[in-house]
């Protein structure tokens, strides 16, 4: 058993929220810092595969997960024109033993939250603490916070580690790595939104149509709405667009018209693309980014974790989901390595070579390849897939970047026995 008894978290998203669960599991004492003054349910929806299901499961939250998103039945990539390119089950429809879910962000956040608070104390959260610097000394870490919006010194507070859980932007990052500029920009800009609508497909059908420079992605993510016979439709509307907004016009609320017109033919009769864009309160424009991978995330007493240590590009579905991984990582290596420095680079040694993986193939469309493809090999569209791309040729991209992703099914189906145990 190491001899972390104390641990510091800057950030709590997703990522931060349940790597303090993970630690209190280990028996640290543990302090999450958060820059916004109140964590609220903001964000739209994300999906977490079986394999983080697996991680959230083992900490308990399984039936909470079940009350708050929605098993996603499968998943379908269709061309501009709405025919099928491939179609797969997902999650315990194809023999996981853990589901997939569609959820919304904040309220998964939300959902973390209130265990965090419920298992470590309420004094466990604090918000409206922007960590401003840090120092290593020689038994431990001192952080100092500031609020972000008056740069008012908020007091220091020193623990055995120091996890940086603080996103894509991270000051700890910044502070290992001072040159490494803005994100990486990926061409493309992703106008986000939900609109409530009737059910299509098996009524929890994730689709993605189009093409690497057009793209459209919607799955439902409401439980309540389902109860109604409605559906709560998450999607994402994405373009090819040259410049990158200026990032202070990240996350921001934008007029639909910018970019509608472009999806104006998308109804493909099972899902009328105009209609739901049209239907949505507020959509929400953010430029697709990440970085390049690290050669180092540890530091003596400090690490980083989430998308402070592997931003990567929202395809496959796998951001949070990773950031899931860490945490386990993380927990695991402070429970089998004898001191801080040790436990931190083990973690380091299991999650940072699989990650740069997932950038860079995500950079290369992941498993969304496949709707290139048959863009470019039948761009103005076909009558049987098996004509323009061969069946084992989809198979192979989907099973290949499961492998990489870190959920093929035999391999994570064997963890299961230890969930049971």
């Amino acid at each position: 058993m190491t001899n972390v008894k104390t641990a510091i978290i800057a950030g709590g998203g997703i990522g931060g929220l349940v790597t303090a669960l993970q630690l209190h599991r280990a028996g640290v004492d543990v302090k999450v810092f958060e820059s916004v003054s109140e964590i609220r349910a903001l964000g739209v929806g994300i999906n977490l595969l079986p394999h983080a299901v697996r991680v959230l499961t083992e900490l308990g939250l399984e039936e909470k997960l079940e009350e708050t998103g929605l098993p996603t039945r499968e998943l379908i990539y269709v061309n501009k024109f709405g025919s099928r390119i491939w179609q797969e089950d997902r999650g315990k429809h194809a023999g996981y033993e853990w589901s997939q879910y569609s959820i919304h962000r904040g309220r998964l956040q939300m959902l973390l939250l209130d265990a965090v608070k419920k298992r470590l104390g309420e004094e466990a959260v604090r918000t409206g603490h922007h960590l401003g610097s840090f120092e290593e000394t020689a038994d431990g870490v001192t952080a100092r916070f500031v609020d972000k919006k008056t740069g008012e010194p908020l007091g220091e507070h020193s623990a055995d580690v120091l996890i940086a859980a603080d996103g894509i932007h991270s000051v700890v990052r910044r502070h290992f790595y001072p040159d490494e500029g803005l994100p990486k920009y990926g061409k493309r800009i992703l106008w986000r939104a939900v609109t409530e609508g009737e059910p299509y497909l098996s009524g929890r059908s994730m689709i993605m149509a189009g093409h690497q420079n057009q793209k459209f992605v919607a799955y439902p993510i409401g439980p309540e709405e389902e109860g109604r016979g409605r559906s709560l439709i998450n999607w994402i509307a994405e373009l090819w667009v040259d410049d990158m907004p200026e990032p202070a016009d990240w996350n921001k609320s934008i007029d639909r018209e910018k970019f509608a017109s472009a999806f104006a033919d998308w109804d493909f009769g099972w899902l009328n693309v105009p209609k739901l864009i049209e239907g949505a309160e507020a959509v929400y424009e953010f430029p697709m980014v990440d970085r390049d991978p690290l050669p180092q995330w540890s530091f003596g007493r400090v690490t980083l974790l989430g998308d402070a240590a592997h931003p990567m590009y929202p395809i496959g579905s796998n951001g949070a989901s990773q950031a899931i991984l860490d945490s386990e990582a993380l927990r695991i290596a402070i429970e089998e390595q004898p001191d801080a420095e040790s436990a931190l680079k083990a973690y380091e040694s299991v999650r940072l070579a699989p990650t740069a993986q997932i950038v860079r193939t995500n950079r290369q469309n992941g498993p969304e390849v496949v709707m290139q493809m048959a863009e470019e090999r039948a761009p103005e569209g076909f009558d049987r897939i098996e004509d323009v791309i061969p069946r084992e040729e989809l198979v192979a991209v989907a099973d290949r970047y499961k492998q990489i992703a870190g959920f093929d099914k035999e391999s994570l189906n064997r963890k299961a026995v230890g969930v049971r145990d």
